[in-house]
């Protein structure tokens, strides 16, 4: 069946258009033998027209394409004006899509040259394509390099502020307990004042007060910097906390549990500050043993009493 049937024509078709979709026009098209237009890609450049039919026939598109020597341009265009499948406008029909239907219509028509033309430039956009998509590869992977380098930086300033934190605790912390080790001594004086004091007159009684007054005053500062005393009278021996000086027979506590401090020990937080020095006692039945292998046996005894004592 032709298609002169439905219609005029081709030829009288192609020679009254009633609508020109495309119109790529560039002065170097003027002038084909231009120096600056040689090794360019050809232009395509398409042009439709339109002839009406009669009621109940839909409108018939031929598309023409002809080359030029000059730069490739963006494909644009008006479109029919009633959409094919629902007589809808379609007013942004893609380039590609026109281009497409072209190579079809030029394959039809049996044009050789212009079906030629247009392989070309889909070869060239599938390159252009190919192109894009191993650039985006390449992007996407360096954009996930970039992100674990982040990732391993912002881990790196985390440990190192970390460990900046912790150093400075640890220098606050060591000046602290030089400071409070050297204000030992002075508790110490207090804590023998207190026992070789003898209160017979009121003035004794007097300079008696004034001390523990001042005493307690520093006992509320050492505690403000969180100073604590070891416990250890009735509680088991515990190397990293007592020195144990001597070792004695006891009634009263079981083996492993300290009788008598001989020395006050201190705590700053949890840390040990000064070990108490304390008197443990080795049960029933037992003699003294001398201070140089105290330690040792002491350590033993408590290990197999349990820590408390039992």
């Amino acid at each position: 069946m032709s298609l002169s049937t439905y219609g005029p024509p081709l030829s009288q078709t192609l020679l009254t258009p009633s609508k020109t979709l495309i119109t790529l026009k560039s002065k170097s098209s003027l002038n084909p033998s231009s120096s600056s237009d040689r090794g360019r890609p050809p232009l395509l450049r398409t042009s439709a027209s339109f002839s009406s039919f009669g009621p109940g026939i839909r409108r018939r598109r031929k598309v023409s394409l002809n080359v030029a020597q000059s730069d490739p341009q963006t494909i644009t265009g008006e479109e029919d004006e009633e959409n094919v499948g629902g007589g809808k406008s379609n007013k942004n029909l893609p380039g590609l899509k026109i281009l497409l239907q072209s190579y079809k219509e030029a394959i039809l028509d049996g044009d050789e040259k212009t079906v030629a033309d247009i392989e070309a430039m889909i070869h060239n956009i599938e390159r252009e394509k190919n192109e894009l998509l191993q650039r985006s590869a390449e992007l996407t992977t360096d954009v996930a390099s970039e992100r674990v380098n982040f990732l391993r930086l912002k881990a790196d300033f985390e440990n190192f502020r970390k460990r900046s934190d912790k150093d400075r605790l640890n220098l606050t912390s060591d000046a602290q307990r030089e400071v409070l080790e050297g204000l030992l001594s002075i508790v110490d004086s207090f804590e023998r004042s207190k026992q070789q004091i003898k209160l017979e007159t009121e003035r004794e009684k007097k300079i008696n007060t004034s001390y523990q007054g001042i005493y307690k005053q520093f006992v509320e500062v050492m505690r403000s910097w969180r100073v604590s005393v070891v416990e250890t009278v009735g509680k088991p021996f515990d190397p990293s906390l007592h020195e144990a000086i001597a070792r004695e027979e006891s009634k009263q506590f079981k083996v492993g549990i300290i009788i008598q401090e001989l020395r006050r020990g201190f705590v700053v937080g949890d840390r040990l500050l000064r070990p108490a020095d304390v008197k443990v006692s080795t049960g029933l039945g037992s003699k003294s043993v001398p201070s140089g292998i105290l330690q040792e046996s002491i350590e033993q005894t408590t290990e197999a009493a349990g820590p408390d004592g039992s």
